[in-house]
């Protein structure tokens, strides 16, 4: 697949929910969309001159949400309100509003999955439609391919569902096609399980990349900020919203499915701001985090939900933010909520079936080792969580996770002591989840500087010995070499001009501190 330019961008709109097999509403229905609702976002709700399509979140919202949504509207975003609007032209109304489609998925079947549960839903569209019918494409090496083709059928472009229920992307060449795929894959948040964010891609280079120009733009309807890296598989992209997970051809940006499930009402933490930085693909599945802290297994090919598993009760104050990390058979997982003064750990979960196989808790408990470094009633409500994707090394068999701060950020009066296992990194043996070291970057930290920053591992000569390493310029303005076998700090030094709160890292790998530096009332 010869992709230049990829762009994943932002489209704010207003949604609804669908229905499958309902019966046309009455034209009172219709009358009060073309009035109230269409003028703006299109004769079919699929976008307009004054505002975008409302079609495209269909599953955001149930009925008393959407009656909410149509009373009060949406000033900040320029939606009008109706709040005289009758109770029976709300129902007639709602019930228009429920068989809408968009346009790309009314004109074929597509692949359509949902939660046996109710709570999410995959695929593009097509319910109610005839069953699909299997078609068969000649290829340019001769072979014949067989399938059903997804979506909108383009003369030029066939997404083909083939009889191992795997989706293949076929693009015309002459009177033939072709097969379509990503020469490298990026799998993962960081590309590899390193972190070091590299491609062996060559296409680009520093020839041509002043020539770079957008190759083709999919708006994620229902975002308010993307803060993802899209993962491509096979030439398969995975791009995530908030509870929302699209699969799209790389190539064109054409959606081939899409999973959406209601946000979480009443949710506090990052995750309520509609924060999700993307997935992790192995095998035929997809991974990721929903807002109220549950980890999602998607079959790659469909959208369809293969489990679900509750990591934390959200109403602790619990969310997830971050994309999952794929190790061995497992994936690895942790969550957000250190400022609302959650208990952080990081879990890892079979991979066929959601169950859980170890648990590392980032702060010990009373009477735990590790628990003297707090001092007052912070342990209670300790934070320290793990909102950002870690790292893995399968030579030594370890996984590296950086940790947030302790809570509260900037006043440790309640939490005397070096607050472990905050503002750190943390080795892991893989298999069961036991802590080999930790090097914590802040000790007491009162900065509001977590480690959540990019760790990298990196395999090179230090001092003349061949060593493997683990690097990160930490947000406390130091950056860090250690052993990453060990966990011995081999250099810190500033990276930043103007650096105030301490002096210099020790011998003994701890700050000296600035006095007059720390935060006070």
């Amino acid at each position: 697949m010869r992709l230049v330019y990829a762009a994943v961008v932002l489209w704010v709109c207003v949604a609804v929910d669908i229905a499958a097999g309902q019966s046309p509403a009455p034209a009172i229905g219709r009358a009060q969309f073309e009035s109230r609702c269409g003028v703006c976002h299109g004769g079919d709700g699929n976008g307009g001159e004054y505002a975008p399509g409302m079609v495209a979140r269909l599953s955001t919202r149930n009925d008393a949400q959407l009656a909410t949504l149509i009373r009060d509207g949406l000033p900040e975003r320029g939606m009008p309100g109706a709040p005289a609007i009758s109770e029976p032209e709300l129902r007639e109304l709602t019930q228009y509003l429920r068989t809408l489609r968009p346009r790309d998925a009314a004109a074929a079947p597509a692949i359509a999955a949902a939660d046996p549960g109710g709570g999410g839903r995959g695929g593009g569209g097509g319910r109610g439609a005839a069953p699909p019918k299997k078609a068969s494409y000649g290829l340019t090496d001769g072979r014949t391919i067989e399938g059903i083709p997804l979506n909108h059928r383009e003369a030029d472009d066939i997404q083909l569902k083939t009889d191992d229920g795997r989706v293949q992307l076929l693009r015309k060449a002459g009177s033939r096609y072709r097969t379509v795929t990503s020469k490298v894959d990026w799998p993962g948040y960081d590309g590899s399980p390193t972190g070091n964010r590299y491609t062996t891609l060559t296409q680009v280079n520093k020839t041509n990349i002043s020539r770079l120009a957008p190759k083709w733009i999919y708006n994620i309807p229902s975002a308010t900020r993307l803060e993802g890296t899209p993962v491509v598989v096979e030439g398969i992209m995975y791009v995530t919203g908030s509870n929302e997970c699209y699969a799209l051809d790389a190539g064109n940006g054409r959606e081939i499915w899409r999973f959406q499930r209601p946000r979480t009402r009443g949710l506090v933490g990052n995750a309520a701001g509609n924060i999700n930085r993307g997935v992790a693909v192995a095998g035929e599945r997809v991974f990721m985090v929903t807002d109220h802290a549950h980890l999602l297994a998607l079959n790659r090919f469909t959208g369809e939900l293969l489990w679900d598993t509750e990591m934390a009760d959200w109403r602790q104050n619990y969310n997830a933010t971050s994309a999952p990390l794929v190790v061995n058979n497992m994936v690895v997982s942790g969550t957000a909520g250190g400022e609302q003064g959650v208990r952080g750990f990081l879990a890892a979960y079979d991979q066929s079936t959601g169950k859980e196989i170890w648990r590392f808790w980032t702060v010990p408990k009373r009477g735990e080792p590790g628990s003297e470094t707090w001092i007052g009633s912070g342990i209670d409500h300790p934070g320290g969580v793990t909102w950002m994707t870690g790292v893995y090394d399968p030579e030594l068999k370890l996984v590296y996770w950086t940790t947030g701060n302790p809570s509260p950020d900037y006043n440790g009066d309640d939490r005397l002591g070096d607050n472990l296992y905050a503002s750190a990194v943390v080795a892991l043996d893989a298999g069961t989840g036991q802590l080999k070291w930790y090097y914590q970057f802040t000790p007491h930290n009162v900065w509001d500087w977590d480690a959540q920053q990019p760790t990298v591992l990196i395999d090179t000569t230090w001092e003349g010995q061949r060593r493997k390493l683990l690097v990160q310029a930490s947000r406390n303005g130091f950056f860090y070499v250690l052993d990453r076998a060990d966990g011995k700090l081999l250099l810190a030094k500033p990276f930043v001009n103007t650096l105030t709160w301490a002096r210099e890292i020790g011998a003994d790998g701890r700050p000296v501190l600035n006095p007059e530096k720390v935060p006070t009332n």
